[in-house]
């Protein structure tokens, strides 16, 4: 009877149906696959933006799954108790999925691994979105590491596994148990006006995510001397698909590694990109708090302030710090859903320092506004640039938005392209912020642009005296 009870395959944040080790899995035993999707707490607590996202990136792995053969069973509830009812219902006698590296989805499988187990019920975990797992990187002396170039060193020669091809056919169980309607969660309620106004620069799933890498390997030879200029396509954009999984960091490793096999320049600058986001997981992994605390526990005592309603925090929410480029960084966010990585840096280090501000508020402000938002980038990203984390810029390294804007944007092209105020003719991409934003701001096109809530040269000095002053107690 095992051999032809069902395997319930639990999708979490691996919305693809190749290089996906625990489907192909599923698959090869040949018996009937049930496709589950839940709705959990840990669903319900992301922000605005990512949860709209995901509920595209559901929407279209069902299209996905329609065109295998099979279909996508959706569930609200407490994971546990819906994994028990579909088995209840189906007859299922294995829950297979890929593992999640943040602290409360791994406190969640633990216990409902152990659950499943204790009632009979075959509950396997496969590598999640990762290269290596956590626990197989490690230093000369088996501990992990804590500075990023040194583990760039360790795994540039290691071998990644290939990227599996997608399963040619999914058995179908007898009968499918019930599914709930995908509207009916309101993933996006909380978007409010601001999704129409995102949705144009949103194509979601796996193939979508194809065509973006085949775009950007035909951009690779410009990356490293692109990658930085804000206005320039230079990036790969593949973040918000590697957030939902639509598409593997194997897959996108192997596919520059064959670029630079077949003569294409610029592959090892974007390798050690993928690799930091690496570094990433596994700090979160080693040590959890980096998710919600100080990851130098001196930092705690440090003076940053940590209301929210303050004036500038509030101009920096919306974009009206009266410094184009840390305003221009915001409203794309606003407008598209991304941000440009050198414009995130810009913009956590203006809030940190020149405004003296907990980065927990930015982390948080980024987890509801970003596409792309993944918990262990924008945890240790924050830190990297607060200086609280590990391998992190000194605190003492206060970005000059100016200098920064007349580096990477020189022409003003990316300030113009996202800020209306003071245009003749505002772009569309700079009108659409005031349609993104809440009405209650009150915030129109024609208002002036506002002069800085604190002078840079104020902002740098308050900042370093302030670590002066930590720094020698």
């Amino acid at each position: 009877m095992e051999q032809q009870s069902a395997i319930i395959m639990w999708f979490r944040r691996d919305l693809r149906l190749s290089d996906h080790p625990a489907l192909s899995a599923a698959a090869a035993t040949g018996r009937p696959v049930i496709p589950l999707f839940i709705c959990d707490d840990l669903t319900d607590k992301l922000g605005a933006a990512p949860k709209w996202r995901l509920g595209l990136g559901i929407e279209a792995f069902q299209s996905a799954l329609g065109k295998a053969g099979s279909r996508l069973i959706l569930r609200k509830g407490i994971a546990l108790q819906v994994l028990q009812d579909v088995v209840a219902e189906t007859g299922a006698s294995a829950v297979y999925w890929s593992r999640a590296y943040d602290p409360d989805a791994i406190s969640r499988d633990t216990q409902l691994k152990s659950a499943l187990k204790d009632q009979g019920v075959e509950a396997k975990s496969f590598p999640g979105p990762l290269l290596f797992e956590p626990w197989n990187v490690a230093t000369k002396t088996g501990q992990p590491f804590r500075v990023f170039t040194p583990m760039w060193r360790a795994v540039q020669g290691r071998a990644v596994p290939q990227p599996l091809a997608a399963p040619t056919r999914l058995t179908p169980p007898v009968h499918w148990p019930a599914s709930e309607d995908l509207s009916s969660w309101r993933l996006g309620a909380a978007m409010n006006r601001g999704a129409q106004v995102v949705k144009p620069f949103v194509q979601p799933g796996e193939t979508a995510a194809l065509v973006v890498l085949q775009g950007f390997l035909n951009r690779l030879p410009d990356y490293s001397r692109n990658r930085d200029l804000l206005a320039s396509e230079g990036t790969s954009t593949l973040s918000e698909y590697l957030s939902l999984g639509e598409i593997s960091p194997r897959r996108i490793w192997h596919a520059v590694q064959n670029a630079a096999l077949n003569g294409v320049s610029g592959s090892d600058a974007y390798l050690r990109q993928l690799v930091w986001r690496e570094f990433a997981y596994h700090l979160m992994f080693h040590w959890p708090h980096i998710t919600y605390q100080n990851w130098k526990p001196e930092w705690d005592q440090f003076p940053w302030q940590t209301r929210t309603d303050q004036p500038e925090v509030l101009a920096w929410t919306r974009a009206r710090t009266g410094i184009p480029v840390v305003d221009a960084g915001l409203r794309e966010m606003y407008v598209t859903g991304r941000m440009h990585n050198r414009a995130r840096m810009i913009v956590a280090s203006y809030l940190t320092k020149h405004l003296m501000t907990h980065w927990k508020i930015g982390m948080r402000w980024f987890e509801d506004c970003l596409i792309d938002w993944d918990i262990a980038a924008n945890a240790m990203g924050w830190q990297w640039v607060a200086g609280s984390g590990p391998d992190a810029s000194p605190f003492f390294r206060v970005f000059n938005p100016v200098t920064q804007q007349e580096k990477f944007d020189p022409d003003g092209e990316y300030v113009r392209r996202w800020i209306a105020e003071g245009q003749a003719n505002p772009p569309d991409t700079a009108l659409a912020y005031f349609e993104a934003i809440p009405r209650a701001w009150g915030l129109a096109p024609d208002d002036g642009y506002p002069q800085p809530v604190v002078e840079l040269g104020d902002g740098r000095r308050r900042a370093l005296a302030a670590y002066e002053r930590y720094k020698n107690q």
